[in-house]
C-alpha cells in the first residue's frame, strides 16, 4: 500500500475491492446474509414490484417475522404502508431472549462493546471477527436494507427510496457489494424523490418550489468516522436536523432498537438527508435546503466512498478518537483537497498528546486552523455542540461554496470507477427517446394544439354529441329526425378524426411503449412521467400560506376543487390520443364507413393493457371532455381479459370524493398504488389500477384481481348553479359507483356529503345495485382530532345541509328530505365511517407521515379485504359482466 504520498495510496477508482483487503470470511458474509433472509433465490431473477404488491393472506393481519426469512417482507409491507416502525423490523422469537445460553450472551456482549482503544483495531474490524447472523440472532436494519436492494430489480429499488422519503428515513446513495467487487450509485433509485419547500431569495418574496432531489443543487456536509469515535455521526447528524426541540431519528443509530447489533454487510454504505426550509423561523434551521452524507464504517477500509464525498462535498466532518501515523497518511493523501475538513474529537479516549501531535502537522496540509477542531466534551453539552455544528454550516452554506445535485454527484462518482444504477442500456435508450419527444415542448398549451390533435375540438365536441345521444334515449318519445341528425354529426366529427395522423411525438411515444424490451418500456414510462413534469413546471398562482403543509387549500373557498397550478401534460395525454384514433376508427367500422380489414389502430388497447399490468395508471374517464370513450375503454377491458386468461374475477374498488381530501393518498399508501397526489395539480378524469391477489390466496377471497378506481378531480365541493354541471358530476358519480363492489367515500373536516355522490347513491337506491361502501373521514389539519364515538359517527350522516337537501330535490324525492342515515343500506353501528389522523406528523417538509395515519389505513384496508372475503360486497365479477355494465351504465 505504499505510494508517493507518505506512504500512502487510495487505488485508481476502479472499486476497492479489486485491492483484495477483505478477509475471507468477508466475502462469503453477502451469501451468508442472503441465504439468512431468504433472499438467495433473487440474485439472479431479480425481486420486482409487482411481487411486492400482491395481496395475500399476510395483507389482512399485523403479523409479526417469525423466522429471519420473514423480516425483508415485513419491512417492505410496513413500508409500503408508511409506517416508520418499519425500521424496528424485528423476529418475536418462541424462545424468550433470557432463555439464551449465557456462555453466548456473555460473548455477544464482550465482542460488540469491548475494545482497547489504545490498540489499532477499529469496530469493524472487531465486528468482522464476530459470529455470522444465525435465525435467533436480530438482524441489523441496515443489513436488511442492503440485502433487500440488492435483491431487487431497479423499480421496487426506487419505490423503496421513495417511501423511505416519505417516512423521512435517511436514503441509499451508495450500495455496498463487495462479494461482487463493485459499489452502485442510486441516481435511478432517487430520481421519484420530489420535495416542496419555502424558497426565500435575498430580496423579494419567497415562494413554494417543488423540485426533483436529484436536480435541485445544494450546499453538502458529510459526516465521517476514522478509526474509533466514541461519538455517534448519526446521533449528531439527527440532533442537527431536527427543527424546534423534536428529536427527527431520520438516521439509524446505537440507541435505537436493534442499533447495537454488528454490522454485517452494510459498511461501505452512504446516506443522505436533507434539510428543507418552511418558511417559519421557529422551524427552520437553515434558510435553504442543505444536504447531508452518513458514511457507515471507517475511512480506512472505505477509501473510495471517502473519497467521493471529499469531492462532492462543501465541508466534511471527522469524527474520530485516534488520529495516529496511519491516519496522518490516510489524511495527507488529500492534500490537494478543496474541501473544508472539520475534526471531532473525544477527550475522554484515544492519546491525547498524540492526537495534538498529528493534528498540527495536518493544520498545514488541509489548510485547517484550530477552529476546525472540536471538542465534544461530555453529554450534557450536547444542545450547545449541536448549535455549534449548525452555526459551522451555516456559515459555510452563506460564504461562496460547492453546491452539488445528485446528478453532480453521480458525474464524481463515475469517475471514480462506482457503477451508477442508471448507466445502463435499457435505462438510458429510454432516456433518449423521453429526451426526443420533450425537447420539442415550448409551450403546454402549443404542444396540446398541435401535437395531440384528436384532443381539440373534434374530440370535444364528438363528446358532447355522443352525451346527447345517450339522453336521447331515455327520453320517453325522442324524435327520430333529431337523432338522425346527431347521428351525422357524431359520424362527421368521429371521419375528421380519423383523416388525421399520429404526430411525429405521439409516434414516437406509440414506439416507446411497443418496445420489445419489458425493461425498456418501464424506464421510458417513468423517464416520459418526470420529463413532462419538467418541461411543464407550472408557476404557483397567490402560494397560501396553509401549502407548507402540501394540502390545497385556498383561503376563505369552500370548494377545494380549484387547482393552484394549471393542468400539467401527463402521459394520460398521450394515451388519450391513441384512445382518440381507437375510438374514431371503432365509431366508422361499427357504421360500416370502414372495412375492419383496414384498421391500423386496433393494437392500440393491448400495449395499454401492458402498462396497466405494469402499474401505470390508466384513464377511465376522460379528464378533458369528462366523458367515458366506451369503445376504448371496452377494448381496454377485452384485451385484459385475454391477457389474464382464466384468473379475470374481479372486485372493482372505487374512491370518491372533492379533490384535496386525501383520497389519492389513501389509495396510495394501502395498496402501494400510482395515483398521483396532490402536491401539483392531479389530472382530472378518473384512473384505474390493477392489483394481482397471489393465486395461493384467490380462492380465499374469492377474487383474482381487484381494480381499483381513483376519481381524480371530478366531484366539486359544491352544489353549482349550472345544473348541467352537477348532474355531469352526478352521472360519473352514479357510473363509478354503478361498476364497483366497493366504494370509498373520502370526507374533509365538513360533514357533507358531497351532493353529487348523495345524488348517486339515491339513484343507485332505485336500482338496488349498492356497493358496499366506507365514509373515511380525514383529519387534513396538523392538530390531532379525537377518533368520533358511535353517536358521532351517526351525526356525521344525519344532519341535513342546504346542499344535500338540494340534491335531494333534484332527485325529486317525496316525502321531505331524506338523510343518507335514513337510507336502507347506511347502518352506523356497523363500523362504515372511519377516522383518519392527518397524514403528517410535524409540520412539513420536515414531517414524516405519522404513524396514526399509516395504522389508520391499515385497519380500513383489513376491513375492506376481510368484506369482500366474507361476501358483504357485491357479487364479483369478471371482466366480460364488467363490460357490460360499462356500456349500460
Amino acid at each position: 500500500m505504499e505510494g508517493d504520498d507518505c506512504g500512502f495510496h487510495y487505488g485508481d477508482g476502479t472499486n476497492e475491492a479489486q485491492d483484495n483487503d477483505f478477509p475471507a470470511v468477508e466475502r462469503s458474509r453477502l451469501q451468508e446474509m442472503l441465504s439468512l433472509l431468504g433472499l438467495e433465490t433473487y440474485q439472479m431473477q431479480k425481486l420486482s414490484l409487482q411481487d411486492s404488491l400482491q395481496i395475500s393472506f399476510d395483507s389482512m393481519k399485523n403479523w409479526a417475522p417469525q423466522v429471519p426469512k420473514d423480516l425483508p417482507w415485513h419491512f417492505l409491507r410496513k413500508l409500503q404502508a408508511l409506517n416508520a416502525e418499519a425500521r424496528n423490523t424485528t423476529m418475536v422469537l418462541d424462545m424468550p431472549p433470557d432463555a439464551r445460553p449465557a456462555e453466548k450472551e456473555n460473548q455477544m456482549e464482550e465482542e460488540m462493546i469491548y475494545w482497547d482503544p489504545a490498540e489499532d483495531i477499529a469496530a469493524d474490524d472487531i465486528y468482522s471477527f464476530s459470529e455470522l447472523p444465525t435465525p435467533d440472532t436480530p438482524v441489523n436494519p441496515l443489513d436488511l436494507l442492503c440485502a433487500l436492494l440488492l435483491s431487487s430489480d431497479s423499480f421496487l429499488q426506487q419505490e423503496i427510496v421513495l417511501k423511505m422519503s416519505l417516512c423521512q428515513f435517511a436514503l441509499p446513495l451508495v450500495l455496498p457489494d463487495s462479494e461482487n467487487h463493485y459499489h452502485t450509485f442510486l441516481l435511478w433509485a432517487l430520481r421519484a424523490v420530489v420535495r416542496t419547500w419555502w424558497s426565500q431569495p435575498p430580496r423579494g418574496l419567497g415562494s413554494l418550489r417543488e423540485d426533483s432531489v436529484v436536480l435541485s443543487r445544494a450546499p453538502t456536509f458529510s459526516f465521517v468516522r476514522m478509526d474509533v469515535s466514541s461519538n455517534s455521526k448519526s446521533q449528531l447528524l439527527n440532533a442537527i436536523l431536527s427543527p424546534g426541540r423534536r428529536q427527527w431519528d431520520c438516521f439509524w443509530h446505537r440507541d435505537l432498537n436493534l442499533g447495537t447489533n454488528p454490522r454485517e454487510i452494510a459498511d461501505g454504505l452512504v446516506e443522505i438527508s436533507w434539510f428543507f426550509p418552511s418558511g417559519r423561523d421557529d422551524l427552520d434551521v437553515f434558510p435553504e435546503p442543505v444536504a447531508f452524507l452518513n458514511l457507515r464504517g471507517d475511512i480506512g477500509s472505505h477509501w473510495l466512498q471517502f473519497k467521493l464525498l471529499t469531492e462532492i462535498s462543501s465541508a466534511v466532518f471527522i469524527l474520530t478518537d485516534n488520529i495516529s501515523k496511519k491516519e496522518y497518511k490516510l489524511l495527507y493523501s488529500m492534500k490537494e483537497s478543496t474541501t473544508k475538513y472539520y475534526f471531532i474529537l473525544s477527550p475522554y479516549r484515544g492519546k491525547r498528546n498524540t492526537n495534538l501531535r498529528f493534528l498540527n502537522k495536518l493544520i498545514p496540509v488541509l489548510k485547517i486552523d484550530h477552529s476546525h477542531v472540536l471538542v465534544k466534551v461530555s453529554s450534557t453539552d450536547s444542545e450547545s455542540f449541536v448549535r455549534r455544528i449548525r452555526g459551522i454550516v451555516g456559515s459555510v452554506v452563506r460564504s461562496p461554496c460547492r453546491r452539488v445535485s445528485v446528478e453532480d454527484m453521480a458525474h464524481a462518482a463515475r469517475k471514480l470507477g462506482l457503477r451508477i444504477d442508471e448507466d445502463c442500456e435499457e435505462c438510458q435508450k429510454a432516456k433518449d427517446r423521453m429526451e426526443r419527444i420533450t425537447r420539442k415542448i415550448k409551450d403546454i398549451d402549443a404542444y396540446r394544439r398541435d401535437e395531440l390533435r384528436l384532443q381539440g375540438d373534434p374530440g370535444r365536441k364528438a363528446a358532447q354529441v355522443e352525451r346527447e345521444f345517450c339522453q336521447l334515449q331515455w327520453a320517453p318519445d325522442p324524435p327520430e329526425k333529431h337523432r338522425a341528425e346527431l347521428r351525422r354529426r357524431f359520424l362527421e366529427l368521429r371521419m375528421q378524426q380519423n383523416g388525421q395522423e399520429p404526430t411525429s411525438g405521439v409516434q414516437e411515444f406509440i414506439a416507446g411503449i411497443s418496445s420489445p424490451s419489458l425493461g425498456e418500456r418501464q424506464y421510458f414510462l417513468r423517464w416520459m412521467e418526470w420529463g413532462l413534469a419538467r418541461v411543464g413546471q407550472p408557476r404557483l398562482r397567490q402560494p397560501p400560506e396553509t401549502l407548507l403543509t402540501l394540502r390545497p387549500k385556498l383561503s376563505g373557498a369552500s370548494d377545494l376543487s380549484e387547482p393552484l397550478w394549471p393542468e400539467p401534460l401527463g402521459v394520460e395525454h398521450f394515451l388519450r390520443e391513441m384512445g382518440q384514433f381507437y375510438e374514431a376508427e371503432s365509431c366508422l367500422v361499427e357504421a360500416g364507413r370502414l372495412p375492419a380489414g383496414q384498421r391500423r389502430f386496433a393494437h392500440f388497447p393491448g400495449l395499454a393493457v401492458e402498462l396497466l399490468l405494469l402499474g401505470l395508471p390508466l384513464e377511465l374517464v376522460d379528464g378533458g371532455t369528462l366523458s367515458i370513450p366506451v369503445r376504448w375503454v371496452t377494448g381496454l377491458l377485452k384485451e385484459l381479459h385475454i391477457r389474464l386468461d382464466r384468473r379475470s374475477r374481479l372486485v372493482v374498488l372505487s374512491a370518491l370524493g372533492i379533490p384535496g381530501t386525501g383520497k389519492s393518498m389513501l389509495l396510495n399508501t394501502m395498496f402501494g398504488l400510482r395515483f398521483a397526489t396532490g402536491r401539483i395539480c392531479s389530472p382530472r378524469g378518473a384512473f384505474m389500477q390493477l392489483i394481482t391477489v397471489a393465486e395461493g390466496f384467490s380462492q380465499d377471497l374469492g377474487c383474482d384481481h381487484i381494480l381499483v378506481i381513483d376519481s381524480g378531480g371530478l366531484i366539486s365541493g359544491a352544489l353549482t348553479s349550472a345544473g348541467d354541471r352537477f348532474e355531469l358530476e352526478a352521472s360519473l358519480a352514479t357510473l363509478l359507483m354503478g361498476l364497483s363492489n366497493v366504494t370509498v367515500v373520502s370526507l374533509a373536516e365538513t360533514r357533507d356529503i358531497p351532493p353529487a355522490i348523495l345524488h348517486a347513491f339515491l339513484r343507485l337506491e332505485k336500482t338496488g345495485h349498492m356497493p358496499s361502501y366506507q365514509f373515511v373521514y380525514q383529519n387534513l389539519h396538523d392538530m390531532p382530532v379525537p377518533s368520533p364515538k358511535p353517536r358521532e359517527r351517526r351525526q356525521l350522516l344525519e344532519p341535513p345541509s342546504d346542499l344535500n337537501r338540494a340534491a335531494a330535490q333534484m332527485e325529486k324525492q317525496g316525502g321531505g328530505f331524506r338523510t343518507l342515515a335514513g337510507l336502507a343500506f347506511c347502518d352506523p353501528e356497523r363500523q362504515h365511517v372511519w377516522h383518519v389522523p392527518g397524514l403528517w406528523h410535524g409540520a412539513p417538509p420536515m414531517a414524516a407521515v405519522s404513524l396514526g395515519y399509516s395504522e389508520a389505513i391499515f385497519e380500513l384496508k383489513r376491513c375492506l379485504l376481510e368484506n369482500i372475503r366474507n361476501g358483504l360486497s357485491n357479487q364479483n365479477k369478471n371482466i366480460q359482466q364488467l363490460i357490460e355494465l360499462v356500456r349500460r351504465l
